[in-house]
């Protein structure tokens, strides 16, 4: 098919098609070594078009592509990435790109050149766009490793070309009788640190296992294997591939290594704070709740009804901190959902407040949205406020009330809507000296960097105030939601 589509598109040399062709033999291996979908596309005669010569799918993750699209040609318009390296000869690492059955990937391509150093073709490895974000270091090491991997294949076929030193994965290529063929040079430098000093061409496998597989293991499953080892101080991840020639017979194994000594260190770094900050954060709840605690005990007290009701309001502000800090505490990371803490904050109010025997039902709604402890405790205390400000004047005259709390995600803002279906009020006669309405602008001004608005009629009240999304996740922790209210 190589040399049939060859011959039709461009003006390559029998020499250059053999060469396409012994890349084109370990595809399926070098899918599967990368999880994902692998490219030959070759030049054609028009220097904006590419036509696609081989193609493997990974065996290991489901394929982007329903069918073949061998014979398909790729346009600089929607394929970039590839005309770009035919054109400059260089690898193109995480581009968008949009593919034959029109679906948004991003692609890593690599050049194959010939013996007079020109490009005849390009190897291209593609991952599914949707998931860039969240794998776009994948997709770095993934173009390394394919362009490692391509030019291993090609050297162990021409030993007169000299490989660049690379610093991902390393490589060892062995022979079907088990001995080794090539190392790049990571591969040499992880050997030297567990105390080889030999060259690694022409050692057996059996003397460079570093886990319990042996050769035979390898060549029996005819396919990729993944382990994760410690060797002395090493930790190294390792796969194996069964190599085939064109005739589909076993023509030798490759091992890829990668050492995450570094990031496991790294990892188990990051375990232990997380372990410590869950334990600061439960600590601190326990001693909002012992303050809330002690201020309930005192307000037992206390005869007068306004100064128990003080009380009351301050041990649900209390008590509506110390939600978020219980929620951090479970989570171990500084990320709050809040949904999860308004709830929380709900179930204080209903538990702690006095509503003088009404039945009033609290309702928390909306979108996902997390931010951090900082922004989560501000909002935290000014929906305590907000809600106990409704038990508090809204229901007057009567047995029953209604309060919903709705949480809403835009684009750049958050908002959050406080609603009861109470007498109302008026709205210009607002006591603006009073705690709790400093407290509320107070935060949300200062802190959240949002606006507040307050609309209010016979049919009830409602309180929204947004923020910043960005903001959400940048605020400074070092300073109380209740610093900037003075005296």
């Amino acid at each position: 098919m190589i040399e049939e589509l060859c011959n039709k598109h461009n003006d390559l040399t029998a020499k250059d098609i053999a060469k396409l062709r012994a890349v084109a033999e370990n595809l399926d291996m070098i899918a599967d070594c990368t999880g994902a979908d692998i490219f030959i596309d070759c030049v054609t005669r028009d220097p904006d078009v590419a036509i696609v010569v081989a193609q493997a799918k990974p065996k290991s993750l489901e394929s982007l592509y329903e069918g073949s699209v061998v014979g398909e040609l790729a346009y600089r318009s929607k394929e970039p990435a590839v005309l770009r390296t035919m054109d400059v000869g260089m690898p193109t690492s995480d581009m968008w790109a949009v593919t034959q059955e029109n679906k948004n990937v991003r692609q890593n391509v690599s050049p194959i050149k010939n013996d007079e150093d020109r490009v005849i073709g390009v190897l291209i490895a593609e991952k599914d766009v949707t998931d860039h974000v969240k794998t776009k270091n994948n997709l770095s090491v993934l173009s390394r490793t394919t362009e490692q991997l391509m030019e291993a294949l090609l050297t162990s076929r021409h030993k007169d070309h000299n490989l660049p030193y690379h610093d991902s994965d390393g490589i060892v290529m062995f022979d079907d009788s088990g001995v080794s063929t090539y190392a790049n040079p990571v591969a040499e430098t992880i050997y030297r640190k567990l105390g080889y000093i030999d060259k690694l061409e022409g050692i057996h496998f059996s003397n460079m296992a570093l886990d319990q597989v042996t050769f035979q293991d390898i060549l029996e499953k005819k396919q990729l294997s993944h382990n994760e080892v410690k060797v002395g101080s090493l930790v190294l991840n390792i796969k194996y591939a069964v190599m085939k020639n064109r005739n589909l017979n076993v023509s030798g194994v490759v091992m890829l290594m990668r050492d995450e000594t570094d990031v496991k260190a790294k990892e188990k770094e990051l375990i232990l704070k997380s372990v410590a900050i869950r334990e600061i954060h439960h600590r601190v709840k326990n001693n909002l709740q012992t303050i809330a605690s002690l201020l309930r005990l005192q307000s037992r007290r206390v005869d007068d009804v306004s100064a128990r009701t003080a009380f009351s309001e301050s041990i649900s502000r209390v008590l509506s901190i110390a939600a978020t800090h219980e929620i951090l505490a479970q989570n171990g990371v500084d990320d709050v959902d809040l949904l999860t803490m308004l709830q929380r904050i709900k179930s204080s109010i209903v538990d702690y407040s006095v509503v003088g025997g009404k039945e009033v039902r609290i309702t928390i709604d909306g979108d996902l949205i997390m931010c951090n402890s900082d922004t989560a405790t501000s909002i935290a205390l000014v929906v305590n406020e907000v809600i106990q400000n409704s038990l508090k004047h809204a229901f007057k005259g009567r047995e029953k009330g209604r309060i919903c709390v709705e949480v809403c995600k835009a684009s750049t803002y958050g908002n959050i809507a406080i609603t009861d279906d109470g007498v109302g009020f008026d709205v210009s006669q607002v006591r603006q000296g009073a705690l709790g309405t400093r407290i509320v602008q107070s935060i949300v001004k200062d802190k959240l960097f949002g606006t507040l608005t307050t609309e209010s009629g016979k049919g009830g009240t409602k309180v929204l105030f947004d923020f910043p999304l960005d903001e959400a996740t940048c605020q400074n922790p070092s300073e109380s939601p209740v610093d900037s209210l003075g005296n």
